[in-house]
């Protein structure tokens, strides 16, 4: 008898399985609802959230006024009375029109209540640069968030984490922000079908390696696995880590890792000053200092806005020649 030929994996697209990671929470939680600027009529700027309102009606899933600060209110008030709401914040970017809501509401009401008051606010926000929308739409701003205690941030790399983690972000009972990324949009993987949730704060193996470890974040992940391919060549067989959740943080992987390999790199999208990168470094340094064989390199973008042009847009984006270049000036190669 012939083998039964195994089905082939579901696969979707990054933004599919936003949508899907959305209509799963709405499905699980009858007091969910979605809310923010152009997420009903017109399914959200990336349309990630296109059928949501055919599927569970306007009591549900609404768009606001152009306001931030007004969606990030509607959230905290609606979650600290009994509602899990999703909000939109349509760009990252958009945080300074609403911070005072995000650093002294969201992030802090549950604390200054003793308890009494849960947030199960899921805040959606796009990030990162690479199509050309300039400074002020462009930015990833993940270190502004991840220091303000009270707060969860994730960063979703693949289609299966974006609704894994949307779906996990949903179901916890604290403020989570979905840092999703434009240019991963996209980008296919498997994602089940089914419902699941990736547990907040354990980071992802995604390459193992024996003597270099690379932890990168978000899109940089993928040029972190194509810079691991060039360093191979070079006789470095690195590890890649994708934290996956940066706050709560799993150092414990890392540091791991690094206890492994001896020498580790942190990229990120982000600016490379003060950005989240620094304080992994520093915990690295902090856990696993006897084990290093060379100081913590980190790869970032360089301190300045993001350009509008196209070919300063690429030349301003880390990627994996410029992993590999910082690689091998940290190995002397």
């Amino acid at each position: 008898m012939a083998e039964a030929v195994q089905a082939e994996a579901r696969k979707l697209p990054y933004v599919a399985a936003i949508t899907e990671g959305v209509r799963t929470v709405m499905q699980e939680q009858s007091d969910a609802f979605v809310a923010g600027e152009d997420v009903a009529g017109a399914g959200g700027v990336y349309g990630y959230y296109n059928g949501i309102l055919d599927e569970f009606g306007p009591d549900r899933v609404f768009d606001t006024p152009i306001s931030e600060e007004g969606i990030v209110g509607l959230g905290v008030g609606a979650a600290a009375t009994g509602c899990r709401p999703i909000i939109d914040l349509m760009f990252m970017d958009f945080l300074g029109e609403c911070m005072d809501e995000v650093a002294n509401q969201l992030a802090k009401m549950r604390y200054m209540f003793g308890g009494a008051a849960t947030l199960p606010v899921t805040m959606l926000t796009m990030a990162g640069a690479g199509m050309s929308l300039a400074a002020q739409h462009s930015q990833s701003l993940e270190a502004w968030v991840c220091h303000l205690p009270g707060l969860k941030v994730v960063m979703p790399t693949t289609p299966y984490d974006a609704k894994g983690l949307i779906i996990a972000a949903a179901r916890d009972d604290n403020p989570v922000i979905v840092i999703l990324n434009k240019m991963s949009l996209a980008i296919s993987g498997e994602v089940p079908e089914e419902s699941y949730a990736l547990p907040l704060g354990e980071a992802n193996i995604v390459r193992e390696g024996s003597n270099y470890t690379i932890v990168a974040l978000g899109r940089m992940m993928h040029e972190a696995l194509k810079a691991a391919d060039q360093l191979k060549d070079l006789g470095v067989d690195a590890e890649v880590i994708d934290p996956r959740t940066l706050q709560p943080f799993d150092t414990a992987t890392v540091v791991n890792s690094v206890k492994k390999t001896h020498r580790a790199m942190v990229v990120h999208e982000a600016v490379r000053f003060g950005g989240i990168g620094g304080e992994i470094a520093a915990q690295i340094q902090e856990d696993a200092f006897d084990y290093l064989d060379a100081p913590v390199a980190r790869v970032g973008a360089p301190f300045s806005p993001v350009p509008f042009s196209p070919a300063l847009e690429q030349h301003y984006i880390p990627n994996a020649d410029r992993i590999v270049a910082e690689a091998k000036k940290q190995l002397g190669i």
